[in-house]
């Protein structure tokens, strides 16, 4: 591959996009909570003054969709102080209804091994060695600058920071191994403090060092590549007006940053809002856990994976391993074993992914993969003494 550089970006749970995520998440817990066999699939919209939720629903859960929008927006730190949203004084319309008939006929059966696909669709998993844990470089370093400024927010380490920001990490290729990491990018909302600090300069000079010296250069040192001290902290000189009272946010906007970051394909489908009969979040799942378990067993240093289904079908409609050249056997031979170990019907990922249980709201900020939390089921490794039988 020569020399290249690879670019991923990640935001924080306070960007609009990633709180209606949030919203969505929370809203499909608490559900779950009551009803684990419900049908939900909820999008979120956040503007000034305003949240929506929408979507389809089918269940016995009796939940109160504005109280849980508005603990979200406390969970995540806004407030009239911070950033002029007032969760007392949002007004949450809920326009949540009920679920098709003709699409639950499809999906309804006692026989896991029977249950069709919520939906027609592609997903794709991956894993690779760049990382501990087995993710591409760019996008865990950016997760986890985010991760940070969230942290030294809300510990008050750095009181002065607000919910909204992002990150951006370009990292340098030599030969498809990542060998340094070239440019890293911060925005990052925070206080009006130019009564503190006489000018928007001086103001700005106060934010990059505090961002750089406890943020970027903490997180950087910790993945131990080496790195230029090419930093850009807010490029536009000020963020101090953001999230949903500054631009509109959507469910399902950010479905790069949800995965890899750009580095490995994406099937399209969003993931936060929907339960796991939708095949856009379980199979994306269970693809990420084959594609883990396969490098975690050291039969490939990169693994893709695929699946596909029809709407109501139970069989995929198409499924393969890709290792580009790094699996220790052929990729047909590694489809086959994969195929043999790993369940692939709708039905048979949620029962062993166990994946009926509320956790879904820790999965809307800072990656749904890469974190190897103990509901994140899909990241296990639990699976390497079952590939390697098959050898």
């Amino acid at each position: 591959m020569g020399k290249l550089l690879f670019t991923s970006e990640s935001v924080t749970e306070g960007h609009p996009d990633k709180a209606c995520d949030a919203f969505s998440d929370a809203i499909l817990d608490s559900i779950l909570a009551e009803d684990n066999e419900a049908h939900v699939a909820c999008e979120s919209l956040a503007t000034k003054g305003l949240v929506v939720i929408s979507g389809e629903v089918r269940t016995d859960a009796n939940i109160d969709t504005e109280k849980v929008v508005k603990d979200t927006i406390r969970e995540i730190g806004y407030n009239e102080r911070n950033s002029g949203v007032d969760p007392s004084n949002i007004e949450v319309l809920s326009k949540l209804h009920s679920q098709s008939l003709e699409i639950a006929q499809g999906v309804d059966s006692k026989d896991l091994a029977s249950q069709g696909a919520g939906d027609q669709g592609l997903m794709f998993g991956y894993a690779c060695k760049e990382t501990p844990e087995l993710m591409p470089l760019p996008i865990q370093i950016s997760h986890r600058l985010t991760e940070k400024l969230t942290q030294l927010r809300k510990d008050e380490s750095l009181p002065w920071l607000r919910p909204d920001g992002k990150s951006q990490v370009s990292v340098a290729y030599e030969n498809g191994k990542p060998v340094s990491i070239e440019k890293t990018v911060i925005a990052t909302q925070h206080d009006d403090m130019i009564e503190t600090y006489g000018s928007e300069s001086n103001e700005l000079k106060f934010v990059e060092s505090e961002v750089i010296n406890h943020v970027i250069k903490p997180v950087l040192d910790f993945y131990g590549y080496p790195y230029s001290e090419n930093f850009i902290v807010n490029g536009t000189g000020r963020f101090v007006y953001g999230g949903p009272e500054a631009d509109t946010g959507l469910t399902g906007r950010k479905i790069i940053v949800d995965t890899y970051g750009g580095y490995a394909p994406h099937g399209g489908g969003a993931f936060s809002g929907k339960d796991p009969s939708k095949v856009d979040r379980s199979a994306t799942y269970m693809a990420r856990y084959i594609a883990k378990n396969i490098v975690a067993a050291d039969l490939a240093e990169h693994c893709e994976v695929q699946l596909s289904y029809g709407i109501g079908v139970a069989e995929p409609t198409s499924f393969y391993v890709k290792t580009n050249g790094t699996g220790k056997k052929d990729d047909e031979s590694l489809t086959k074993i994969a195929r043999e170990v790993f369940p692939l019907r709708p039905g048979e990922i949620v029962a062993h992914l166990d994946l009926k249980k509320p956790r879904y709201r820790k999965t809307a900020a800072y990656g749904h993969f890469g974190r190897e939390l103990e509901e994140f089921t899909w990241e296990k490794t639990d699976m390497i003494d079952n590939l390697n039988s098959k050898l």
